[in-house]
């Protein structure tokens, strides 16, 4: 059996009919421009009026908040997809690859730099920065990341903290002296 074609009104090229977009109205179901004459027309359009174009994409979410909403959903649960997304933020964010946090988390032998814990199913540690220099340091848990982040990695204000513990706590000296060793080894 051979396969449907169709005549890009664009192009002129006789194309089969997977390379033109689903059109319910059209006799054949499909656009009458193929799929890269359609393409290079949208781009053509979104450079004449970049703002135009966004708020056409807006107003089609706004209006058709649960289909795209679903999509969404669909699209975030590919594995592929978790994957890309998240080498693009370490990318971004942190100006690391995949395969550098992997080697930093294999480094750490899968655990959190300061409590030792593997991370929770499903989270991955997070790479610990300096804020002012950008510098990154190792991979925490979610606790301990935002613990150094609420002390603003203040080691003067994480020191008053532990010798708060102390004091308010004996039984405590033991983990104090972890706390303290921990300190110590973030540092260097």
């Amino acid at each position: 059996m051979m396969a449907e074609v169709k005549t890009c009104r664009i192009c002129g090229v006789h194309k089969p009919l997977t390379e033109f977009y689903a059109m319910a109205g059209m006799r054949d179901g499909h656009r009458n421009e193929c799929k890269s004459c359609w393409s290079e027309r949208a781009a053509a359009r979104y450079r004449a009026n970049p703002e135009a174009a966004k708020e056409r994409t807006r107003r089609w979410q706004r209006e058709n908040r649960e289909r795209y909403n679903a999509s969404q959903r669909e699209r975030r649960a590919r594995p592929e997809r978790k994957a890309k997304e998240r080498a693009g933020h370490l990318r971004r964010k942190y100006g690391m690859t995949s395969e550098e946090y992997d080697e930093m988390l294999v480094a750490q032998r899968g655990v959190c730099a300061i409590c030792e814990r593997p991370p929770t199913d499903g989270i991955s540690l997070h790479v610990d920065h300096d804020h002012a220099s950008g510098a990154r340091r190792k991979l925490l848990c979610f606790r301990c990341n935002n613990a150094l982040g609420d002390f603003d990695d203040d080691i003067d204000l994480l020191q008053q903290a532990v010798r708060y513990l102390d004091a308010h706590d004996p039984d405590i000296a033991e983990q104090t002296q972890r706390t303290k060793e921990r300190l110590a080894a973030l540092r260097d």
